[in-house]
C-alpha cells in the first residue's frame, strides 16, 4: 500500500499556488514551549490570580497580539534573544509582587509548576500518543527546556515518555534557528530531513527548518484547535481521536 500523501505549498508568498506532493512524515519534531505546553500568554488571568495581582496587570500578549508587546517585536527583529525576552518578563512579574530577582524558572515554578502534567495541552498529549501508536517517531527540539523547567519537574512529565529524542540547547548550546540544531535532531531521529514534520510557534524557527529541508507547520497561538487539527491531518491521524 502506498503511503498517504498531502499537498503543501512551495515557494514564497507570491507563489502559493504552486504545490509539491509530500509523503506522510515519519517523524514529528515539536518545540516545547507554547506548542506542547500552554503558553504563559494564555494564562495571564490565572497568573494574576495565583500571585494576587489586580486583573489586567499583565497586558503583553506576544504572538497572540504583537501590538501589545513591544519587547516581543524587538525579539522578532533579533534585537534580543528569546531567553532575553523571558528573563525580562520574569523580572517584571517578580517585581510586581516585590521579588525583582526572579529567573524564568522562578516565574514558572511560582505560577504553574505544581503539577507537571497540568502545563501540557491535553489535545497535544493525545496527538503525540496517537502519532506514536501509528509508528511516527516523536522528538522535541527546544532552546531552553531544562533551563526553564528543571530536571526534577521534567522527570514527572508523562508526555516525555512518548518522546524518542530530545535535543535541548540547555545542553547543546546551539539555539534554533541555527541549522546545526535541526541537523542534530534529524541525526538523532535517524531520518531524512524531508521525512520530519517540524512544529514551532516562532516564524524564525520555522524559516530555519525550511532552510534545513524539513516539512513545517507553524503553530499559531490565535488558533490552537486549528493548529492541532492541521498537524493531525499532516500525519494522517483521525482528528476525532483528539477531542
Amino acid at each position: 500500500m502506498n503511503e498517504p500523501s498531502i499537498l503543501t505549498p512551495r515557494g514564497d508568498v507570491s507563489r502559493r499556488q504552486q504545490f509539491v506532493l509530500q509523503k506522510r512524515p515519519k517523524a514529528l519534531l515539536l518545540d516545547f514551549g507554547s506548542v506542547i505546553s500552554v503558553s504563559v500568554f494564555e494564562r495571564h488571568r490565572e497568573t494574576e490570580q495565583t500571585l494576587g495581582l489586580p486583573p489586567g496587570t499583565l497586558t503583553w500578549l506576544g504572538p497572540i497580539d504583537t501590538s501589545t508587546d513591544i519587547l516581543w517585536q524587538s525579539m522578532q527583529r533579533d534585537d534580543i534573544s528569546e531567553r532575553d525576552y523571558w528573563a525580562v518578563r520574569a523580572r517584571e512579574i517578580g517585581a510586581a509582587i516585590g521579588e525583582p530577582d526572579w529567573s524564568v524558572r522562578s516565574m514558572l515554578t511560582r505560577t504553574r509548576q505544581t503539577d507537571p502534567n497540568a502545563v501540557i495541552r491535553p489535545a497535544m498529549a493525545k496527538l503525540v500518543r496517537c502519532a506514536r501508536a501509528s509508528g511516527i517517531l516523536i522528538g522535541i527540539l527546544s532552546n531552553e527546556l531544562e533551563l526553564f523547567y528543571g530536571p526534577e519537574f521534567l522527570s514527572r512529565m508523562s508526555i516525555l515518555k512518548d518522546v524518542a529524542v530530545i535535543v535541548d540547547a540547555t545542553h547543546t548550546g546551539i539555539l534554533k534557528p541555527d541549522p546545526r540544531a535541526y541537523q542534530m535532531a534529524i541525526d538523532a531521529l535517524k531520518t531524512r530531513a524531508d521525512e520530519v514534520l517540524f512544529v514551532d510557534d516562532q516564524f524564525r524557527n520555522i524559516a530555519g527548518a525550511v532552510k534545513a529541508g524539513l516539512q513545517v507547520q507553524y503553530f499559531d497561538l490565535r488558533d490552537i484547535d486549528g493548529n492541532i487539527a492541521a498537524i493531525a491531518t499532516r500525519l494522517n491521524l483521525s482528528i476525532e481521536d483528539l477531542v
